[in-house]
């Protein structure tokens, strides 16, 4: 559960959001996100919407220096993390669109390559949910890839330990961050009324995190 959208807002734990993260699942939510930047072809236009305080635009950077990115970020704190990080640890330019702002700040003839959504749509309640990703889907090229990874458990239904740790988080983050989604979204059904193709998947932690790699058809 990651960084902020519409009334959502992680300014207040930005500062320690990743060791926050880290403390509780260690390296697992880092790997589930990088699993799948090996398909990122080269020279993609690329979206990558609420990727918090910029780890894994670092990482974007490192496998497709070429890449041109817009990063879509509704914390002002993290988004100003980001662009902090970027500056201490690449000296070099890149072609980096920063954008305070949630997919509304998107152009209506916008279009992407690749659209990265690391642990950000388990924000939403579903009508939000499925607003946003038809208006992604929809500035998705054809045969464009979509990379998620969230919280989606593998097992129906999930393990007591994970129904527990979800309902903790969805507790804790709706007090400090105003997350509204009461639950986890049903994401095969979200998915699937997407015109996407499964390519790639994996699960991560005990089978509580996937990651996922979609093609547009």
């Amino acid at each position: 559960m990651i960084k902020s959208v519409s009334n959502t807002n992680f300014d207040s734990i930005a500062p320690i959001y990743d060791g926050l993260s880290w403390l509780v699942f260690g390296n697992v939510l880092q790997r589930a996100q990088t699993e799948h930047i090996s398909l990122i072809p080269p020279n993609s236009k690329v979206l990558l919407i609420g990727g918090g305080s910029g780890w894994l635009l670092e990482q974007l950077l490192r496998y497709r220096p070429e890449a041109e990115i817009t990063y879509l970020e509704v914390s002002e704190k993290m988004l100003h993390l980001t662009q902090r990080r970027i500056r201490q640890k690449f000296p070099e330019p890149f072609k980096i669109d920063f954008r305070l702002g949630d997919e509304n700040s998107l152009q209506p003839d916008e279009t992407f390559d690749v659209i990265i959504t690391p642990f950000l749509l388990d924000l939403f309640p579903d009508e939000r949910l499925q607003q946003l990703m038809n208006r992604l889907c929809a500035s998705l090229r054809p045969q464009g890839r979509w990379l998620f990874s969230d919280f989606w458990p593998a097992q129906t239904p999930p393990p007591a330990w994970q129904q527990l740790l979800l309902k903790s988080m969805y507790t804790f983050f709706g007090l400090v961050s105003h997350v509204k989604a009461p639950r986890l979204p049903d994401f095969n059904d979200h998915f699937a009324r997407q015109p996407l193709r499964l390519e790639a998947s994996a699960t991560f932690y005990g089978g509580l995190v996937q990651a996922r790699a979609y093609r547009k058809v």
